[in-house]
């Protein structure tokens, strides 16, 4: 018994991830932390023995676009920022898949392809006996006459 899924199959867990897609929320790349820090005043009890460091923070920290950035977040914003994570989080999930899908529709093609005898233009005799007919063809073919 095969493994694969089948074309059908295949089409059908698409077009459910497309909807699952539709229906995130807002989206947001990053990873939120908290933080304790140290002031500045030699008298605060962030400096004692043993030290009550100021917080908790809350940093989002994520890099766009090459760019590496990191944001404070407020506390009564925390619950949004971590659903808009988990949607993005959920988005690069869904199109893990969809692509996977893709990439197994394409081969079933392939051997159905393959299977049924038929022969794709680009490969053996066929090749050398192609001839341009559109003008980009003509363009793109070395020249052999004068220049």
């Amino acid at each position: 018994m095969s493994h694969s899924k089948s074309y059908d199959q295949i089409e059908i867990r698409i077009g459910q991830i497309k909807a699952e897609i539709c229906k995130l929320g807002p989206l947001r790349p990053g990873t939120l932390s908290q933080q304790y820090n140290v002031c500045g005043r030699p008298e605060c009890c962030c400096k004692g023995d043993p030290p009550r460091k100021h917080g908790p923070y809350y940093k989002i920290t994520y890099s766009w676009h090459r760019r590496y950035t990191s944001e404070f977040v407020r506390e009564v914003d925390i619950a949004r920022v971590r659903a808009q994570l988990d949607s993005y989080q959920r988005l690069r999930v869904l199109v893990e898949e969809w692509v996977g899908l893709g990439l197994e529709r394409a081969r079933l093609e392939r051997e159905e392809r393959k299977n049924s005898g038929r022969k794709t233009p680009g490969k053996g005799a066929s090749a050398r006996k192609f001839k341009a007919t559109h003008p980009r063809d003509v363009l793109s073919r070395p020249h052999r006459g004068r220049r």
